[in-house]
């Protein structure tokens, strides 16, 4: 099979598909890997490493797509990569459809077979390929935050971890799954007053463990988010429904009740958002002000950090781009229900419930799908 990585063109990413050492694995198993020049620059990887590893390296991404049969990517296809994509080319990246008709509607006219990293399962009912890119946006959630609460671009001009004599920043996470425990971990670590809301009861016990006591859990109600929200000096926004569009948890109300210069980073943006101030924003132009509180809604948080994300990322999706690669996807589809619980388009059907309800679209389902 032919597997091709172009250079991903999002406003400041810098991620790429594939490193030199998953291309090694791919071509040792007899497969061709073009990688379009320049495409790991970012993430601090040379052209030289990739064609030691054994890629082809061509000049242009249209040569990427128009030759490959897989096509591994980081982020969802923009407009002119998703004209390159035909009837049944594979494509394998994060999608994030739900809140996204436009996308969907190209790749549902593309033909394409579209795999979203986001929507892949395991057995322990986790989401392992958007595991490593949630813990990087937990972690950067608070370092973000804490630079936004500066007054020089537009904060309260309060320092998260206090001082001596000093209060700490109050500190708001909504969600106390992967980004929101990793967001805390942060947080607590920069001395900051740290709360997490959660609906588990499960989820909250964990947390209240973890961390011995140094983080107040709470029970994530409507109440409880209002008035917690109107403390923080900075909110975390980290909801997620697998392969939905997330909830949107904070109203406009709650963010008019949220003092001035405080601050909401929204990690949910790439599903929409939990808040209904949001709107996607860039590492270009990160912040907007509504309502007097600064909004950080970058949709692509990882990329500031492209090289731990970039080696992250492909730890998790290496053994699925091989089993593409191996079988073809039908098999490998068929081999594997958590892989296939990434299916989301396929040669011009929705394939994943969540987005066919977003969206109002009629749903296929990946068995049906793959018994034709």
């Amino acid at each position: 099979m032919i597997i091709g990585t172009p250079k991903e063109i999002k406003d400041n990413e810098r991620r790429v598909g594939l490193i030199p050492g998953s291309v090694h694995e791919l071509v040792a198993r007899g497969h061709r890997v073009l990688v379009e020049r320049g495409a790991g620059v970012g993430a601090g990887l040379t052209d030289e490493e990739y064609a030691a590893a054994g890629a082809e390296l061509v000049a242009t991404a249209e040569e990427v797509f128009a030759q490959s049969d897989l096509i591994v990517k980081v982020k969802e296809p923009l407009a002119i990569e998703r004209k390159r994509l035909r009837k049944g080319q594979v494509l394998f990246t994060y999608l994030h459809l739900a809140p996204d008709a436009e996308q969907t509607q190209d790749l549902i006219r593309s033909g394409a077979i579209c795999i979203a990293y986001e929507t892949v399962t395991s057995s322990h009912g986790t989401l392992p390929l958007l595991t490593p890119m949630s813990e990087v946006a937990g972690r950067l959630a608070p370092q973000v935050g804490a630079r936004a609460l500066e007054a020089s671009v537009g904060g309260r001009g309060v320092l998260l971890g206090g001082v001596p004599g000093v209060a700490p920043a109050e500190v708001v996470i909504l969600g106390g799954g992967v980004s929101g425990t990793h967001a805390a971990t942060i947080a607590a670590g920069m001395g900051a007053d740290v709360t997490v809301l959660d609906r588990s009861a499960d989820v909250l016990k964990r947390i209240a463990t973890e961390f011995a006591g140094r983080i107040r859990t709470v029970f994530s109600s409507s109440a409880n988010i209002a008035h917690y929200a109107a403390r923080a000096d900075l909110l975390i926004g980290t909801v997620l429904i697998p392969g939905a569009e997330a909830p949107k948890l904070i109203t406009r109300d709650i963010v008019k009740s949220m003092k001035t210069g405080s601050v909401i980073v929204d990690v949910s943006i790439d599903q929409g958002g939990c808040a209904e101030t949001s709107r996607p924003t860039t590492h270009s132009n990160p912040t907007y002000v509504e309502h007097g509180v600064v909004h950080y809604c970058v949709a692509n948080m990882p990329g500031a950090v492209a090289r731990t994300s970039t080696f992250a990322l492909n730890n998790v999706t290496l053994p699925f781009t091989l089993a593409l690669a191996d079988k073809g996807w039908q098999p490998a589809l068929r081999d594997d229900p958590h892989l296939a619980a990434g299916l989301n388009v396929a040669l011009g059907k929705v394939t994943c419930e969540p987005v066919a309800q977003a969206q109002g679209l009629p749903y296929v389902p990946v068995s049906e799908l793959l018994a034709a």
